[in-house]
């Protein structure tokens, strides 16, 4: 069976759609990737989708979507990004937090503070696919 994952932020924009974005590209047909908001936003962060084009990854064809609540109950495992997302754990699945690297905390603003948070959810990204495809 393929394992499954669902990141979730604030406004699904940014960080979450990140992680998504990085996790199909890590994990490929190995993972199936949901990414919600629990107050989406607009659109997509243009920022954030050039720091993931820049490493080959994508968010082409995504928007901002809540939290369907059946995927609480049916995937293997929720990310919550950033300390500002709260989610009823009313599922199943395990929910973890990344409190993620916030480079504007140090003055780092624009395209460099895209990068590093896009390395930080890379790192982990990676460490979590190796995870649930062993599982």
């Amino acid at each position: 069976m393929t394992p499954s994952v669902l990141f979730v932020c604030v406004k699904n924009g940014g960080k979450s759609q990140m992680a998504a974005a990085l996790m199909r590209q890590y994990a490929g047909e190995k993972m199936t990737v949901y990414s919600a908001g629990t107050q989406p936003g607009s659109a997509v962060n243009a920022e954030s989708a050039q720091s993931v084009e820049e490493v080959g990854a994508t968010m082409a064809g995504e928007h901002p979507k809540p939290i369907d609540p059946t995927l609480l109950d049916t995937v293997d495992r929720v990310v919550i990004l950033g300390g500002d997302a709260v989610i009823d754990p009313a599922g199943t699945a395990p929910i973890e937090r990344w409190e993620t690297d916030e480079p504007s905390a140090r003055g780092i603003e624009g395209a460099q503070r895209m990068r590093l948070i896009r390395d930080d959810i890379r790192k982990r990204v990676a460490a979590l696919a190796e995870d649930l495809i062993k599982s």
